[in-house]
């Protein structure tokens, strides 16, 4: 596994879903698989400008402000949650409808708390404004691509137990 340097997060490959029961099926449109690259691609460029925003974070907020030890853990609460979102749009290429359902719905969370996260820390004065809304900016358009992926979900035959999917 090839590991990004810059986003941190390891390359797409398409190897990696592939089965030995799919020989011959390569070469069939897989919209789905297609739409979740673009998605992970695209998570990529939040994690580039992420780390770097977090990275030239300002925790020296003076005595009316947070410790600088609280925006080291809000950093890596941040991160953590990042991260997470990667993995679960990686791991939803298993195909199974509850699966993906429930990824999705992790990543809508992460991304939202991500989103969110970044106005605090800009009315905290911890990052620049502009570095803020740039993640922002690519978030909203992570966002357009994970409605188009959504919508490429197709239902199959196994129940939730849960009722939720």
């Amino acid at each position: 596994m090839v590991f990004d340097k810059i986003s941190g997060i390891p390359e797409w490959n398409d190897d990696d879903f592939r089965k030995d029961d799919d020989e011959g099926e390569a070469w069939k449109p897989n919209p789905t698989r297609d739409a979740c690259k673009a998605l992970y691609e695209q998570w990529k460029q939040v994690m580039i400008v992420l780390t770097a925003t977090l990275d030239s974070m300002n925790t020296n907020t003076g005595e009316d402000g947070f410790p600088a030890e609280y925006w080291v853990d809000y950093k890596g609460m941040i991160l953590g949650d990042a991260y997470h979102v990667a993995v679960k749009i990686k791991s939803s290429e298993a195909g199974l409808y509850m699966i993906r359902m429930e990824n999705a719905s992790i990543i809508r969370k992460n991304a939202q708390f991500i989103s969110s996260s970044i106005l605090t820390i800009i009315a905290e004065g911890v990052i620049e404004e502009a570095h803020g809304m740039v993640i922002r900016e690519e978030i909203d358009k992570f966002r357009m691509l994970f409605r188009q992926w959504v919508s490429t979900f197709e239902r199959d035959e196994y129940e939730d137990e849960w009722g939720l999917f």
